[in-house]
């Protein structure tokens, strides 16, 4: 089979996908150390602009951990985790609206821009987007790290409506105004049944989900709801994987067909998700 005929059997497979999700909303978690590669962000990009060309409402929720870490070592503060999630005192969060929010945010909204796309830079603080309530696992206090208390999808409504691409940063305002600190995956856990969405993709930086973390042999292509809450409370899910499985059982929960976990340093990962019959990483569905 010559270069050019594979071209083109890809193509045809991805014709019924088009058709399929064409005028629906996708949410797409984008982070991690899958950001980190400037030429690998570019790509990213270029493949969300094409799903807008392509007919489909992209909605981007990005974190930036590492660059928050980065930022943090640099002014000699040391992060702190608890279950995957940042202990985020005041002049972190300062650190965390300033990286996420500001230079995270605008690298990704120019990206898209310049190629083509329209995309709009947001906050959970812009149009009370995401209303957050303080967050105590197990009654650990955090600091300012917040929960989805409520989204206000109206504004995400009126942008998609009118073809923009929203470009969503973790940061929520509180009751009495501040800013909290919140975890993208669950964001985005909570976003799709506000906005109607049919798929959540969450990008991170490993293949899926394994049964044995050490054995790549292992990966999950389809797990169940059921399965994946036994596996966290087993250990074979933990650390920061924890929110991003939690995040797609709330999306399943919320009424979306599809959750997927993929590995987003695989060039053109969320093409062959979305377009292709074998798609890549573990998908999880209801039971």
């Amino acid at each position: 089979m010559t270069y050019s005929s594979e071209q083109a059997k890809t193509l045809t497979q991805a014709l019924p996908y088009i058709q399929k999700y064409s005028g629906k909303t996708i949410v797409i978690k984008y982070g991690g150390h899958a950001m980190v590669d400037e030429g690998l962000k570019r790509s990213v990009m270029r493949d969300i602009v094409l799903l807008r060309y392509v007919g489909m409402n992209p909605i981007l929720v990005h974190g930036g951990g590492p660059e928050i870490t980065e930022v943090m070592k640099k002014v000699g503060k040391e992060p702190t985790f608890v279950k995957g999630l940042r202990v985020t005192d005041a002049e972190t969060m300062e650190i965390v609206e300033m990286v996420l929010a500001g230079k995270t945010n605008m690298s990704l909204v120019s990206l898209i821009n310049n190629q083509g796309g329209r995309a709009v830079g947001l906050s959970g603080k812009d149009a009370n987007l995401i209303v957050a309530e303080k967050a105590e696992p197990e009654g650990v206090d955090l600091g300012y790290v917040g929960q989805v208390a409520r989204i206000n999808p109206e504004i995400l409504q009126t942008l998609v409506g009118e073809g923009y691409i929203p470009v969503i940063s973790s940061v929520a305002i509180g009751p009495n105004g501040e800013s909290f600190n919140m975890n993208a995956d669950h964001i985005a856990g909570e976003l799709v049944s506000s906005v109607g969405a049919v798929k959540l993709v969450m990008m991170t930086d490993v293949k899926g989900i394994y049964d044995d973390k050490g054995d790549e042999s292992t990966l999950r292509s389809v797990l169940t709801v059921s399965e994946a809450e036994e596996m966290i409370r087993s250990g074979k899910i933990d650390k920061g994987m924890i929110p991003k499985v939690e995040a797609c059982v709330m999306a399943l929960r919320g009424g979306v067909e599809r959750a997927h976990i993929i590995d987003g340093s695989v060039p053109n990962a969320l093409l062959m998700e979305i377009f292709t019959d074998t798609g890549i990483g573990t998908m999880i569905q209801n039971d």
